[in-house]
């Protein structure tokens, strides 16, 4: 049967990027249901074969080979071991044999039905290709273009795919109209009852990492290493910098020249703030830069609370503790610690 039907489900697969082996495999399963549902193969444990290159149609019979007629419980699926030899001499006993039918001379009808069951196939077959690819891809930097804002998330497109971003994975500043290209942080691929889902992320603080490692080759290539990140989405990120090579500056390979690799990131946060500090085994240097921009005067650590009380001069109080806590807030996030911010006056007093 040279199939209009197979060139058209060939050249959709093409168009969606599907392999020909697996457009094959599946327009055979779907001939298999459909001719178990036309009736001519009721019964029967069937094999379809399609001729790639004429798409003519081959149709098996499965049977089972048992020793003798005395043990066939079930004609239609089994066969003797002595007639199972003239078909294959070298035939055995729990061997599978193929009995070629004329079967495929309903395969007008046959294919009709096909259809519907092919092309649903060949959507299950897109999306489990989809979940192969993505799933190796979890942790990456992706660049969408959104397609439609709808009530709790935002449908994405990735080209070959759609993909979803969440409200709780949305940043609370970023406006999201339609056709606009955005970078997004592929947090997972999660199966649901419609197939696998792509969650996108604005929010996510690895978005931040995936940014610096494009943008700045030392940390691509490891001579920079971001140690801690914490952010506030669409306001304000600490990121913590070590060089793991003698006599690279992490802070200035992070900023560059004239600030233009931070401009990058920055702009592609849509103007969120990043403050780049050098991080430090000495904990108490690690929390007086986390609290940068502001001075620290001196830091008292509580190993066993796991706290510090940090003295700031008195211009740099406010400074320390951020618009509404922020910087002091994000500076106990990249330490892990929590911080007492006090001004010298303060502390002279007690």
């Amino acid at each position: 049967m040279k199939s209009d039907f197979l060139i058209a489900v060939t050249q959709l697969a093409a168009e969606r990027g599907l392999p020909r082996d697996t457009v094959l495999g599946v327009v055979e399963a779907a001939l298999v249901s459909a001719y178990r549902k036309e009736g001519v193969g009721a019964g029967h444990d069937l094999s379809v074969k399609l001729a790639p290159g004429d798409g003519e149609v081959t149709v098996y019979i499965l049977k089972t080979v048992v020793k003798t007629a005395k043990d066939v419980e079930d004609e239609r699926k089994e066969i003797t071991l002595k007639e199972a030899k003239k078909i294959k001499t070298d035939a055995a006993v729990e061997d599978i044999i193929e009995i070629e039918t004329d079967f495929a001379a309903a395969g007008r009808i046959a294919a009709q039905t096909a259809k519907q069951v092919v092309l649903q196939r060949l959507r299950e077959a897109e999306r489990e290709l989809v979940l192969s690819e993505y799933t190796s891809r979890v942790g990456e930097i992706l660049a969408g273009r959104i397609e439609r804002v709808e009530p709790g998330q935002v449908v994405i497109s990735l080209g070959r795919a759609d993909a979803l971003m969440p409200r709780e994975e949305e940043v609370p500043s970023e406006r999201y109209r339609p056709n606009t290209t955005l970078q997004f942080y592929l947090s997972e691929v999660a199966e649901s009852s419609r197939g696998p889902e792509l969650i996108l992320s604005r929010a996510h603080k690895n978005l931040v990492r995936r940014l610096f490692e494009r943008e700045v080759p030392e940390v691509f290539k490891g001579v920079v290493e971001i140690k801690a990140i914490a952010r506030e989405p669409g306001s304000r990120t600490k990121v913590a910098v070590q060089a793991r090579q003698e006599g690279v500056d992490p802070v200035g390979s992070c900023v560059g020249l004239r600030g233009f690799r931070i401009q990058n990131i920055v702009n592609e946060l849509q103007g969120e703030k990043i403050d780049v500090l050098p991080w430090s085994e000495d904990i108490a240097d690690f929390l007086a830069n986390a609290l940068s921009p502001a001075q620290v005067t001196k830091v008292d650590l509580d190993n066993e609370e796991h706290s510090a009380l940090v003295i700031v001069p008195d211009r740099h109080l406010s400074l320390a503790i951020g618009r509404e806590g922020q910087n002091a807030r994000l500076a106990a996030k990249l330490t892990g610690w929590r911080i007492d911010i006090r001004s010298e006056s303060e502390s002279n007093l007690e």
